[in-house]
């Protein structure tokens, strides 16, 4: 298995952990946790398949032409944006997803690399 592949899992288990809590944190706090739930587990999905699609990119692109390299990446970038907006106006116009749940699960990767991060700063100090 890759260095590329073991991190991609790996970040796709805390994720998933971090969805779960999220998930049983809004049974508890809201009294109807459907549309809840549903934005996070859309959020998080569509951003670790982007994070995903962003891997595939930067593979891809360290073995092509250094020529063609940029249109590549600028054009994988483009669409990873319409995904996204794509999937905000899906949530801004359905009633069974809750819209602010959705963008917090567009922060899901961001969390878990940064948290790791500051994780690791931490036990390397002691």
């Amino acid at each position: 298995m890759s260095l590329l592949e073991n991190t991609f899992k790996t970040i796709l288990k805390r994720v998933v952990i971090i969805n779960l809590i999220l998930i049983g944190i809004s049974f508890f706090v809201f009294r109807e946790p459907k549309q809840y739930v549903y934005g996070i587990v859309f959020g998080s999905t569509i951003n670790v398949l982007n994070f995903r699609l962003m891997s595939i990119t930067l593979a891809k692109s360290t073995q092509m032409n250094p020529k063609s390299i940029m249109g590549y990446v600028m054009g994988n970038y483009i669409i990873r944006y319409i995904i996204y907006g794509v999937v905000l106006i899906i949530a801004a116009k359905a009633d069974y997803i809750n819209l602010f749940t959705t963008i917090l699960g567009f922060f899901m990767v961001k969390l878990v690399i940064i948290s790791d991060t500051f994780i690791d700063l931490i036990l390397k100090k002691k």
